[in-house]
């Protein structure tokens, strides 16, 4: 079975690492994310004000249309993915997507931030992102994943449930 998968978390977590590296791993397609925002969500962003809902719908469909569209060899896009509704809005383009969710400690989370300078996403977002987070619920599609540890015992875990569907 092809993957569809979104790599989701805060600013910080490690989406677009764990997912790229999700993506070769499996020999799917990756994608992320912030690629697909229109202009005026980035400059917005770039000046530390933080995305409303209204800013991220379109930005959600594009999001759910990609994990929708044709992709042979399966498909990961590393996705902020923060609310429940914003899951079921990618859902509802995508029904068969699972969510992998990075846990990440603040200090981590903080740390990660100030060593990628030049990104349009500034830390001092993080704590409005913190704020939006809304945990997997029992009843969606996929895990949580502790993302402090190292990159294969990240992917191990993940390609584990991915493989079997079953907690690993």
């Amino acid at each position: 079975m092809k993957p569809v998968i979104v790599v989701m978390g805060v600013c910080g977590a490690g989406k677009s690492t764990v997912g790229a590296a999700l993506a070769r791993r499996l020999g799917a397609d990756f994608i992320d994310s912030d690629s697909l925002h229109p202009r005026a969500n980035i400059d917005k962003m770039a000046a530390g004000i933080p995305l409303t809902d209204e800013d991220r719908w379109p930005w959600l469909a594009l999001v759910g249309d990609e994990l929708g569209a044709a992709h042979p060899k399966g498909i990961i896009v590393a996705c902020l993915a923060l609310k429940r509704a914003y899951r079921d809005a990618i859902r509802a383009k995508a029904p068969d997507t699972a969510f992998v969710q990075l846990d990440v400690e603040l200090p981590l989370l903080q740390q990660r931030l100030n060593q990628r300078p030049g990104h349009f996403m500034p830390p001092l977002l993080l704590g409005s992102q913190l704020s939006a987070l809304e945990p997997l619920g029992p009843d969606e599609a996929g895990l949580t994943v502790p993302a402090s540890g190292d990159l294969e015992s990240i992917l191990d875990r993940i390609t584990a449930v991915a493989r079997t569907g079953a907690p690993a």
